[in-house]
């Protein structure tokens, strides 16, 4: 098969572009449309007594506020660790001691290119947050049983965030 690639759309945070697969002598093109993002960050914010810093964050696609862990956009050339200790501070006002990085994943790979990289932070320290300007985020800290129970439910409906809760609660149990 050979392909071409067309751009479609450039944004400031993302691209869409067209894959166009050639299947061979007489047969259709296939078209693709993709979205190329820069990947990203999730952090799972440990407390002493055994809690979790999670934020309700409202979110325009989905028009509601939603509870998730503390995250954001790779802006390269920054490294993962280095988004995750700027979103983290930025979004929940913590700075952490220590970092953990577990396995990433792909969100969407249908149709969306974007690898999140997930991290552990832990011995926090408070302090100031750095929100975007529109940004309607407030911290959530809640025990950490109680996230996993929220995950459970459905109350939790983030993707990134029931993967690294449920990630993290396995791998924290051995």
């Amino acid at each position: 098969m050979s392909e071409n690639v067309e751009l479609l759309l450039e944004t400031s945070r993302f691209r869409v572009v067209e894959h166009i697969l050639s299947t061979g002598e007489g047969k259709n093109s296939l078209r693709r449309q993709v979205i190329e993002h820069p990947g990203s960050v999730a952090i799972i914010p440990l407390l002493e007594g055994d809690r979790v810093c999670l934020i309700r964050n409202f979110r325009i696609a989905v028009e509601k506020t939603l509870i998730e862990l503390p995250a954001g956009t790779i802006d390269p050339p920054e490294s993962p660790a280095n988004t995750a200790e700027r979103e983290l501070q930025e979004e929940t006002g913590y700075l952490a001691e220590r970092w953990l990085g577990l396995p990433g994943f792909y969100l969407s790979p249908g149709i969306l290119h974007e690898r999140m990289h997930l991290f552990v932070a832990d011995h926090l320290t408070a302090g100031p947050t750095a929100r975007e300007s529109g940004e309607e985020i407030e911290n959530l800290i809640v025990p950490w049983d109680d996230a996993v129970a929220m995950v459970l439910s459905g109350e939790i409906e983030d993707a990134k965030t029931v993967v690294g809760i449920l990630l993290w609660d396995r791998l924290r149990k051995g």
